[in-house]
């Protein structure tokens, strides 16, 4: 296997283009154009890669045919409506099909170098649309690209597939694709459905007949800061993905659990972001061999926190991590004013949080993280062959 990092980029992929959105492509160019001023994409190893649009037969390993169609229509005909689009989350635009073909066949093209071993790591930041369904879009989703490209590695031999969803919402369409397969397992750690789009994520969704166990649910309340989330965090994720014994580990990186995204109510900073890329590098590292495909998602607050997050990202899957203090270089930051008027640049690639947590033990007096902790312990550990009430598992 090849110690190398691919990373998935072409300035086309900012054609997934909703207009007046809050999924702006100006956040993906605002990473890469960071990463680059801080060397990352530079870096011995990184290899930068050129992705090719998904081709119907790969798309229809999770979409419909039917579904397809639409998206190919519905930009040219003013009167479409149905299958989830046209809405005010998931408005039709011109090349809709096109870009998030793209998009999809950038994951695809991931995944694929690191299963057959041209890479260790591979990242495609303007992925992540993992809310799409197979008939139809939603929440700002088209084509769900971590689907398919979970699906290519199911056709190419992988036997367990984990896939880590740690954006603030669910992640609702890749558990529903492959809720019913053992051989995928879908971990999301997400703000209450109770509270947040897309309602749900409950920990009592626990996998289908034949897959019980491999759909793990840990759903936090409002206003979680980074102790919290790194507590609860801490005491599901490693334990599951221990007991499922992956050979790839899929991401979902999604940055809009941070305390400034304006779409929902955790208080994250990038400095716990930055910690959580590095717990699953390392759990990639013990279980896979290092193989880890990661992708971007969710973000909102466009020049504040997602370039800051994913270039942490990035830095952490092509090497060694930027120090939080490091400054985010001049030319980036006019970049960003120009392309972000009135948005508040930040100088530093750190919020000045200490992300250290304090571990989850089954006594005590619970909070709310701790009930949340214990819920999903319950539902799923069993499940898995685990204790839920002993840290150790």
């Amino acid at each position: 296997m090849s110690d190398d990092t691919v990373v998935v980029w072409d300035e086309s992929l900012l054609a997934y283009d909703m207009g007046e959105h809050p999924l702006d492509p100006v956040r993906v160019e605002l990473t890469v154009a960071l990463a680059r001023e801080l060397g990352v994409l530079d870096r011995p190893g990184v290899r930068l890669v050129r992705p090719e649009p998904a081709a119907d037969a790969l798309l229809t390993r999770v979409h419909l045919p039917d579904y397809l169609d639409a998206v190919r229509v519905a930009p040219h005909d003013p009167l479409f409506a149905g299958y989830g689009l046209g809405t005010s989350d998931n408005p039709v635009f011109a090349g809709m099909h096109e870009s998030s073909a793209l998009i999809t066949g950038a994951s695809v093209a991931a995944a694929e170098a690191v299963w057959r071993g041209e890479a260790r790591r591979a990242v495609n930041v303007a992925g992540g649309l993992h809310h799409a369904m197979p008939d139809r879009a939603a929440g700002f989703c088209v084509y769900n690209d971590p689907a398919v490209a979970i699906a290519r590695l199911l056709d190419l031999g992988a036997e367990r597939v984990a896939y880590v969803d740690v954006d603030v919402h669910h992640g609702d369409g890749v558990q529903e694709i492959f809720y019913r397969d053992p051989r995928v397992l879908t971990v999301s750690v997400h703000e209450t459905p109770l509270a947040l789009f897309p309602g749900t994520g409950f920990p009592d969704e626990t996998g289908g007949p034949g897959a019980e166990g491999t759909a793990v649910n840990l759903p936090l309340p409002p206003g979680v800061s980074d102790a919290g989330w790194q507590r609860a965090f801490h005491a599901v994720v490693p334990s599951v993905l221990r007991a499922f014994r992956p050979q790839i580990l899929v991401t979902q990186c999604g940055a809009d659990g941070h305390r400034l995204d304006p779409l929902a109510d955790l208080h994250l900073s990038v400095d716990g972001q930055r910690a959580t890329y590095l717990t699953l590098r390392a759990l990639a590292d013990e279980l896979c061999e290092g193989r880890w495909v990661a992708t971007g998602g969710g973000g909102y607050a466009l020049a504040e926190v997602v370039p800051r997050a994913w270039t942490h990202l990035l830095a952490v899957a092509t090497g060694a991590p930027i120090e939080p203090p490091t400054l985010t270089p001049p030319a980036w930051r006019e970049l960003a004013a120009q392309r972000l008027p009135g948005s508040r640049i930040p100088l530093r690639m750190t919020d000045d949080v200490d992300p250290s947590y304090e571990p989850w033990q089954p006594s005590g007096e619970p909070n709310s993280v701790d009930r949340a902790v214990a819920a999903t312990r319950k539902a799923v550990f069993p499940l898995l062959g685990l204790d839920p009430h002993d840290p150790r598992d």
